[in-house]
């Protein structure tokens, strides 16, 4: 009775309690959960029921089967511990394999969660776990072991589990990934690799699973090499593959640890001898026995591997004869050698082979830095070989009919990439190039860039940038070549091609550049500064050659001068086109005397001040420069002293301004108005001062002497001396003052070498004898006297200024006074016309006075005239002398006062006070 009446309690009750009872369930269960897993460890643990091998599979069975919807976050460090005493009972069980199986495959699942928190909780132990995980690899059943391979590679897969429990929830689908590479997982599996080699399908397997795991996470990619993966990959990459898969899964790898790995950690494993020979034989093998596309990409990855190999100064390219080899492929098809490797070869002419001529050309200019690949490219003819590439291609006409060839567009692209090989190996093998007649060769390409039969490129390689619709990418390597081989400076390279015509040749087309491209053109600007700087090379040294620079050179240096510095930050290539020109002005024209006249005539050295006056910092010292070597000419000097910017600054006061500004930037101690602040130390800047205290070694330049050459003060100096510091144009009292200083700017540098070398043997421990301690103390006290005069030279000019300044101020001061004084006058002038003409007394009295006074001005008037005539009529003028009578006024008293008042003020008369 009673218990019939609970249970229908109870059940009128489970509505309101029933939320509580799932609680309360849930956790009953949850603390079961853990008791199970304790007592498997226990189970398996204890020494008295370790043996029970029945028991332990049955209870591992019932256990995986309660967790085959995935395992709990909070169980994964028992579940760890559960596989591990498993893996050490397969030898001797095999059985337990199975269970390490279904674990596995469980795994794959992703974990689950009971709280949101949980992530964050048990984030370690999932690390742990997966690590554990990598270790079970030990366990040399093959089966295990596929099933790690399989399980690992299921974490970038989405495999959502079929049905849950009440309250669980899977991990969000980054999170496994996200703890993978926090642990230590991916360096577990590759050092796995060793015991694998008895299994040939479970290592294909792992392969497939580390190019996987390097080609997600840049921290699997570090675990991998710190294990020196990059090595170990290499040197089994050639094992026997019945598949051929282990090559290509090795090649892949070896490119994720490039890409998202330690470039330099990569290159420096796979320097060594055995990796280059390895690296060697299976480029061979895929190179010579294989023909599918997919085949041919492996061959060309592993010779982007060779090239970035090459890029090591400790290469062993040389000393494993595999660059020998590459070389034969290298000239190939261009020069056909009977008993070369590459007289097997068949070419396809097809884009991967278009990719792998490419390719070895750029490991041409990688390998030129070694001195023995430069004497290999001179026995395999590899300079012959490029300027057959880069010759201008042949018409179609020309090709023989049915004959196998590259096509226009892969043409065009190894012409240009045998250019860009070209420009950085010829100057390195110049004897070569003139045996192939480099010069004529260069120079034809030139013409033909230039001429209107040229072809039109597409512009879809690398080089081909901007050269799309004409030849302006060939044409800009070719000016790139011909600007590296001058400027290597080798005097029988540059007399071939002054003696072909190159002068006259490049300064039509710089001009025929300019007529006709756009100035924002970044190609054109690069071919632009290449040029000049190619004519720089040539006419430095020589003065015929600066003669055949001529009126045409300095008519397109003044060109470019007058375009001014206005787009020196453009960003477009502006500011190297301002310094080539600049840079062509000193070495082509400055040092021959018709060229610099044409250069005077043209307003060449208003235009460089022009440029000295609007250009940046960076600009000044190379202008003040050329301006100092025309100043040898003494028709420059005068343009010089008679040039003015736009708002009339004369050359003299742009200089002391640069000056100003130099010392300035230099620190040196000047007060507000520009006068020495210390005797001692009149010219020395915050640099040299932060130095003093510091060894330098013998073989070093002095710091005074070498802060000459470092800054603009020198060379200012230099064009003040050549002008002279009296009667210059344009200078106030304040650049006097800065003058005072330039003026003795050499006898202050001097001063102060002795002073650094009396400095550096006090440093160095040794005391002079005592006539050379005289001798230096005396030039020390020379230079502070020299510093005391000059001071009171600049303070004497500053109070020749105040006094100046104040005489203006005064004399402003009075024709204020002045002006204020006539407009009192007229302001009484005004006053009493106004009371003329308002009083009839008054202007009735005016009117009298001024009749009276006309008539007694009549009457003089008639006086003199009859004085006149009776003195001409009376008069006999003798013979050989002439009279002349002047007519004068006679005035009276009366005529006197008359005009006295006659000149009273009326209105809009002026007086003036000036006397007053």
């Amino acid at each position: 009775m009673d218990s019939s009446k609970t249970v229908s309690r109870r059940k009128a009750d489970v509505p309101a309690i029933r939320s509580r009872a799932s609680d309360k369930n849930q956790f009953f269960q949850e603390v079961s959960a853990q008791l199970d897993l304790r007592r498997v460890l226990g189970l398996l643990e204890d020494p008295l029921t370790t043996n029970l091998k029945e028991r332990h599979l049955f209870v591992l069975r019932k256990t995986l089967k309660r967790s085959q919807n995935g395992f709990l976050l909070k169980e994964l460090a028992d579940v760890a511990r559960i596989l591990n005493i498993c893996a050490a009972k397969v030898k001797d069980h095999p059985e337990y394999g199975l269970i390490l199986c279904e674990a596995l495959q469980i795994c794959r699942l992703p974990f689950l969660k009971e709280k949101t928190s949980d992530e964050l909780n048990y984030a370690q132990d999932v690390i742990e776990f997966l690590s554990h995980m990598g270790c079970l690899m030990r366990v040399s059943d093959a089966e295990v072991r596929h099933e790690i391979v399989e399980c690992v590679k299921s974490f970038y897969s989405c495999v959502a589990p079929t049905q849950l429990l009440d309250g669980l929830r899977p991990t969000s689908p980054g999170y496994r990934l996200q703890l993978l590479e926090h642990s230590d997982l991916a360096q577990t599996l590759f050092l796995s690799m060793s015991a694998l080699e008895n299994q040939p399908a479970i290592k294909l397997q792992l392969l497939q699973t580390l190019q996987i795991l390097s080609r997600s996470s840049d921290l699997n990619c570090a675990l991998i090499l710190e294990a020196r993966g990059a090595e170990a990959i290499c040197l089994h990459m050639n094992e026997p593959d019945p598949s051929g898969c282990i090559l290509s899964r090795s090649s892949e790898i070896l490119w994720n640890l490039l890409e998202r790995g330690s470039r330099e950690q990569v290159t420096r494993q796979l320097c060594s001898m055995e990796c280059v020979v390895s690296l060697k034989e299976a480029f061979f093998q895929q190179l010579m026995n294989c023909s599918l596309p997919r085949d041919l990409q492996l061959r060309n990855d592993l010779l982007v591997v060779t090239t970035l190999i090459a890029e090591s100064p400790n290469s062993l390219l040389i000393d494993s004869l595999f660059a020998k080899q590459l070389m034969a492929f290298v000239t190939f098809p261009e020069l056909r050698k009977p008993k070369s490797v590459a007289s097997s070869f068949k070419l396809s002419y097809n884009s991967e082979d278009l990719e792998m001529k490419k390719l070895l050309l750029n490991l041409l200019v990688l390998m030129s830095k070694d001195v023995a690949a430069v004497q290999l490219y001179k026995e395999e003819q590899v300079m012959l070989a490029l300027l057959t590439l880069i010759k201008p291609p042949p018409a179609p006409l020309q090709r023989r009919p049915g004959s196998r060839h590259w096509s226009r567009f892969q043409q065009e692209e190894l012409q240009l990439q045998a250019l860009a090989a070209f420009s950085s190996i010829a100057p390195l093998m110049l004897d070569e190039y003139m045996c192939c007649q480099g010069n004529a060769c260069l120079l034809l390409l030139l013409d033909w860039c230039t001429g209107k039969d040229a072809s039109s490129g597409e512009g879809h390689s690398f080089h081909g940038t901007g050269g799309s619709g004409s030849t302006k990418a060939q044409m800009r390597y070719c000016v790139r070549t011909l600007r590296s081989v001058t400027s290597a400076g080798e005097e029988s390279v540059n007399q071939d091609l002054c003696d072909q015509g190159i002068i006259s040749q490049l300064l039509g087309i710089l001009m025929q550049m300019e007529e006709g491209s756009d100035e924002d053109d970044v190609v054109t600007l690069e071919m632009k500064s290449d040029i000049q700087l190619i004519l720089s090379a040539l006419c430095e040294t020589e003065m015929h050659r600066k003669e055949l620079f001529g009126s045409e050179g300095v008519e397109m240096a003044i060109h470019f001068l007058r375009k001014g510095s206005d787009k020196f930050y453009s960003g477009l290539g502006h500011n190297k086109l301002i310094l080539s020109t600049v840079d062509c002005v000193w070495s082509c024209i400055v040092g021959c005397y018709t060229t610099e006249d044409y250069f005077l005539a043209k307003q060449g050295v208003f235009l460089l001040l022009d440029l000295l006056s609007s250009s940046p910092r960076c600009v000044h010292g190379v202008v003040l420069a050329t301006l100092l070597e025309l100043c040898d000419n003494p028709s420059a000097l005068s343009h010089i002293l008679s040039w003015t910017d736009e708002g009339g600054r004369s050359a003299p006061r742009l200089l002391l301004q640069l000056w100003k500004e130099e010392e300035e930037e230099l620190g040196v101690r000047r007060d507000t108005h520009g006068v020495i602040a210390d005797p001692q130390k009149p010219i020395l800047s915050s640099y040299q001062e932060e130095d003093s205290q510091l060894l330098f070694a013998d073989n070093m330049l002095s710091a005074a002497v070498l802060e000459i050459s470092e800054n603009l003060r020198s060379k200012i100096y230099s064009i003040f001396a050549r002008l002279g510091f009296q009667d210059l144009p344009g200078l106030s009292k304040p650049d006097h003052v800065t003058l005072s200083i330039v003026r003795r700017y050499l006898d202050f540098k001097v001063c102060e070498v002795w002073e650094e070398i009396s400095r550096e043997v006090r440093l160095d421990g040794m005391r002079p004898i005592s006539p050379d301690e005289e001798a230096l103390s005396t030039i020390c006290r020379i230079s502070e006297d020299a510093a005391k005069k000059v001071i009171a030279e600049q303070k004497r000019l500053l109070e020749q200024q105040e006094k100046e300044d104040a005489s203006e101020e005064e004399h402003m001061y009075k024709e204020m006074k002045s002006h204020w004084n006539q407009q009192e006058l007229e302001a009484k002038s005004w006053d009493r016309y106004i009371s003329k003409s308002l009083n009839y007394e008054t202007l009735k009295k005016h009117t009298e006075s001024s009749r009276s006074k006309s008539e007694l001005a009549d009457a003089a008037l008639h006086t003199e005239e009859r004085f006149t005539e009776q003195v001409t009529s009376d008069t006999q003028e003798p013979v050989g002398v002439k009279l002349t009578v002047a007519r004068a006024s006679l005035k009276t008293g009366a005529q006197d006062q008359v005009q006295a008042t006659a000149q009273d003020p009326e209105y809009f008369s002026t007086a003036s006070v000036k006397g007053s």
